[in-house]
């Protein structure tokens, strides 16, 4: 497991008393009920192509901010966000609340708990 510095856990920590989350159970048994979510992976691109969660888009922590807009312009549109751990997901939603987005949610665990459930993947082709 990496480890964080002192510094980005504080921000992360800052973050999340701002935010609403969701688990990776909860996440699994929405689409199990057939629900559609609104994923995004804002893992690196490295990441993403190892493998992500099944129909999951990818916007990068580096480029989300600048590009949501143009995919989802619906500010009360419900958008599940998740990285590696929780982390980088914690920081986009609450950027992406501070831009007017009314129903972000960050995925607590992210890919790295969902693999651990051992719920399924999927890689580009």
């Amino acid at each position: 497991m990496k480890k964080h510095t002192s510094g980005f856990l504080n921000l992360v920590e800052e973050c999340k008393r701002d935010i609403e989350e969701t688990n990776v159970d909860a996440v699994r048994y929405r689409q199990l009920e057939g629900e559609y979510l609104c994923l995004i992976d804002v893992r690196e691109d490295g990441e993403w192509e190892r493998g992500h969660l099944p129909g999951a888009i990818h916007l990068g922590k580096g480029i989300i901010e600048r590009d949501i807009e143009n995919l989802i312009s619906n500010q009360d549109a419900e958008i599940l966000l998740y990285c590696g751990g929780g982390y980088r997901s914690a920081i986009a939603a609450y950027n992406l609340k501070k831009m007017g987005y009314t129903k972000v949610i960050s995925v607590d665990g992210g890919f790295s708990a969902w693999a651990a459930r051992g719920f399924p993947v999927e890689k580009p082709l």
